[in-house]
């Protein structure tokens, strides 16, 4: 029996991973790992504390048996690399035999301000000399479809990236195909996949179908990306998202949230979720 362990297993795409696995893995012995076990006493697998910030050898003793070990990017912007390494360096302690990493789109290529820590631990894992596979995943469309009840309220979708295409995907699609390669990892060894959604509305198009679904003129406004740190400042948004949300849609105005190659859809064997039903989703859950 396989022994599957999941790193920041109580952040939202570890929960979906976990749930994700009960289908695609059945068989599997799965620990989740998280930094404060008492947020995971209701994921109904075993529980390991272990902190991104911890040294080798210290969380090395939290993968002792693992076979197969996902590493969900911390979420500390600007730490990730140094973070990074301390879990690459313990799985190699521990003897884990397979690394699944979620890094960006297009990392190598990105104009995104993410992408140098996705590719410096990409390096570290193929340094590693653990047999790997990359999931290179794309946006999630709750990083835009969390606002798009704001935008029915205001009466216009705000956003900096222009004509862009964003192929957007929910977390559970990204989840579904973590846990794919999870289930049967030597089927995957080496692979680096490019994730994304099968379709990519531009935000005019996503604001569109939010007002058919409305039922009220919701038109999308293009701002200089000034001026949309500006709202999102007067919003309440803490400053480093305020700056940062503009960029990313300046980073998807050139392209850098649009892949068509649907290695997403092929991994979990269904197209991924379409943009109506994440629209759905969003105005419903309001």
């Amino acid at each position: 029996m396989t022994t599957i362990a999941i790193t920041g297993a109580t952040g939202q795409l570890g929960r979906l991973v976990l749930q994700s696995l009960k289908t695609r893995a059945p068989g599997a012995t799965v620990i989740a790992l998280a930094r404060t076990p008492a947020k995971a006493a209701d994921l109904g697998v075993t529980v390991r504390p272990a902190d991104y910030t911890q040294d080798a050898p210290t969380l090395a003793a939290a993968l002792a048996g693992v076979d197969t070990l996902l590493l969900i990017s911390s979420s500390e912007i600007g730490q990730r690399e140094a973070q990074h390494r301390h879990v690459i360096d313990a799985a190699k302690l521990a003897g884990v035999k397979h690394l699944v990493y979620t890094s960006l789109l297009h990392a190598e290529r990105s104009p995104l301000s993410l992408a140098p820590e996705h590719l410096a631990t990409e390096a570290m894992i193929r340094a590693s000399g653990i047999p790997a596979t990359v999931l290179r995943n794309g946006w999630y469309a709750e990083n835009y479809s969390a606002g798009f009840p704001a935008a029915v309220a205001h009466g216009a979708l705000l956003g900096s990236a222009g004509e862009g295409r964003l192929a957007l995907a929910p977390r559970a699609d990204y989840a579904e195909a973590a846990a794919t390669v999870l289930a049967d990892p030597a089927a995957h060894a080496g692979q680096v996949y490019e994730l994304a959604g099968d379709t990519a509305p531009t935000l005019a198009e996503l604001a569109a179908e939010i007002s058919r679904q409305a039922g009220k003129p919701v038109p999308y406004k293009n701002l200089p990306a000034d001026e949309y740190t500006a709202v999102l400042r007067s919003a309440g948004l803490p400053e480093g998202w305020a700056v940062a949300l503009p960029q990313f849609d300046l980073g998807a105005a050139q392209g850098a949230l649009f892949d068509d190659g649907h290695q997403l859809s092929t991994l979990i064997g269904r197209p991924t979720t379409p943009p109506a039903a994440y629209v759905a989703a969003a105005l419903k859950a309001a």
